[in-house]
C-alpha cells in the first residue's frame, strides 16, 4: 500500500438544524465575534438569525458584510480593521467559499503586520500560530470545502493575481455544515459550486499526495456529486439530495486538505485572477474537458473511474478503453448541468491566451498533475478551452 499522510483538525458539526448550536460553539472560543459575510440580500434573514443565536449566548457581534466573490486584499484589509476596532477574539465566516476564505485571511491580518497577501504560502515569515484568531465556518453552499481546509484564496486586483494562504493555523476550529441552509440556493450557484466538489475529489485522486484514506473519501464524493447534483438542480428543495451534496463537499474538502489539487485548479485560479467576473466553479467547468483530454492517458485507472461513474454502461470495458471515454463523458455531464461553455463565452480577450497560459504556471498545482504541461502545451490547453463548442 502507498504511504500516505492524512491530517484534519476541524471539528465537523454536520446535519440539518445544527445551525442552532452556533452560539454555544462560538462561545468556546470568544465573546467578541466578527461575523464575515457577503452583502447578498437573499441571505440577510440567515445573517440576522445567526446574529440572534450568538447574541442570545451573550456574544457581542460586529458584522462585516462586504465580502465579494473572489475576495480581494482590499476585502481582507477592511475586515481586519473592523476586527481590530471591535476587539474581536473569534472570527465567524458565514456563506460560501468567499466568506469563509475572507474570514481566514482576516483572522491572520487582524493580528499581524502588513496584509494577508504578505502571508501567502510561499512567503516568509509564516503566520504566528499564537496570534491567529480562531475561525468558525458555517457553509451555505456545497461548495468549496473551505470549512475544513487550511486554505484561504485571495485576489490581488492590482497585480491581477489570485493566490492563497496555506497553513494549518487557519484550519477552522469548527465547521458547521447544515444542509437546510442550502435549500434556497439558486441553480446559478448550485451548479458551479457543485462541480467544484467533483473537481476537488477527482484531483485529489490523481494528485501524488493521495493515499488510501483520500481515495476512499474522493471516490464516494465523486459518486455523490454525479448522482445528486442533477437532482438539486432539478429540485432545489430536495433536502435528501442537498444532504448528500453537503456530505460530498465536506469529504472533498478533507481530500484537498491532505492531497491537494492539480492542473485544472491551477489554471482555474489563473482565470479567476485575470477575469474576476468568472466564478471559480465556472472556470473549472470550462477547463475540465481540455485537461481531461490532456491527462487521461497518464492516469488511466482514475479516468476510467470517472467515465464509469458518469456512464455505468462502461463498467465492463477495460480501463484503457473506459479512460478513453472520459473526455466525452465529462462533456456530457457538464452539458447536463448547464456548465459547458468556453473561455470565449465568458469574454476572455483572445489576445490574452498566452497571458493566461503563463499565469497558469505561477501556482505549483499543475506540477502535481500526472502529466505536467510545458508552456507550449499550456498554450494549447488554453486555446482548446477558448474555442471549444
Amino acid at each position: 500500500m502507498k504511504h500516505f499522510n492524512f491530517h484534519q483538525t476541524s471539528e465537523i458539526i454536520f446535519g440539518t438544524g445544527r445551525i442552532a448550536e452556533a452560539g454555544e460553539i462560538v462561545l468556546k472560543y470568544g465573546r467578541r465575534c466578527l461575523m464575515v459575510t457577503t452583502p447578498d440580500a437573499p441571505l440577510q434573514p440567515l445573517y440576522e438569525r445567526v446574529k440572534k443565536i450568538l447574541e442570545d449566548k451573550g456574544i457581542v457581534v460586529a458584522h462585516f458584510d462586504a465580502v465579494i466573490p473572489n475576495p480581494t486584499t482590499e476585502t481582507s484589509s477592511a475586515g481586519s480593521k473592523m476586527a481590530r476596532d471591535h476587539r474581536a477574539d473569534v472570527i465567524l465566516g458565514v456563506g460560501g467559499g468567499s466568506s469563509m476564505d475572507a474570514a481566514k485571511a482576516i483572522a491572520v491580518e487582524a493580528t499581524h503586520e502588513g496584509s494577508a497577501w504578505d502571508y501567502l504560502f510561499y512567503k516568509e515569515p509564516a503566520p504566528d500560530p499564537s496570534k491567529v484568531l480562531p475561525v468558525i465556518a458555517i457553509t451555505t453552499t456545497s461548495g468549496t470545502g473551505s470549512q475544513v481546509t487550511q486554505v484561504s484564496v485571495i485576489t490581488n486586483s492590482a497585480e491581477r493575481d489570485k493566490s492563497a494562504l496555506y497553513n494549518p493555523v487557519i484550519f477552522p476550529k469548527v465547521a458547521i455544515v447544515d444542509p437546510e441552509l442550502m435549500l434556497t440556493l439558486p441553480a446559478s450557484v448550485t451548479a458551479p459550486t457543485g462541480f467544484d466538489v467533483f473537481c476537488h475529489a477527482f484531483e485529489s485522486l490523481i494528485n501524488p499526495g493521495t493515499g488510501a484514506y483520500v481515495t476512499l473519501l474522493a471516490k464516494e464524493a465523486i459518486r455523490l456529486v454525479i448522482d445528486n447534483l442533477p437532482k438539486v438542480l432539478n429540485n432545489g428543495s430536495d433536502l435528501a439530495a442537498r444532504e448528500q451534496m453537503a456530505w460530498a463537499d465536506t469529504m472533498a474538502g478533507l481530500c484537498i486538505a491532505s492531497a491537494g489539487v492539480t492542473l485544472p485548479h491551477g489554471m482555474g485560479m489563473a482565470v479567476g485572477g485575470l477575469y474576476t467576473h468568472v466564478a471559480h466553479g465556472e472556470a473549472l467547468a470550462i477547463l475540465y474537458p481540455a485537461c481531461t483530454r490532456f491527462t487521461a492517458d497518464a492516469a488511466i485507472e482514475q479516468y476510467a473511474f470517472m467515465a464509469r461513474t458518469i456512464n455505468p454502461e462502461l463498467n465492463d470495458t477495460p480501463d484503457k478503453e473506459a479512460a478513453g471515454h472520459a473526455y466525452t463523458e465529462i462533456v456530457k455531464f457538464l452539458k447536463s448541468v448547464g456548465l459547458f461553455k468556453s473561455l470565449k463565452e465568458v469574454n476572455m480577450p483572445e489576445d490574452e491566451i498566452k497571458t493566461l497560459a503563463k499565469q497558469s504556471m505561477v501556482l505549483p498545482d499543475y506540477k502535481g498533475n500526472p502529466r505536467v504541461a510545458t508552456y507550449n502545451e499550456m498554450i494549447e490547453l488554453v486555446k482548446e478551452a477558448y474555442y471549444q463548442s
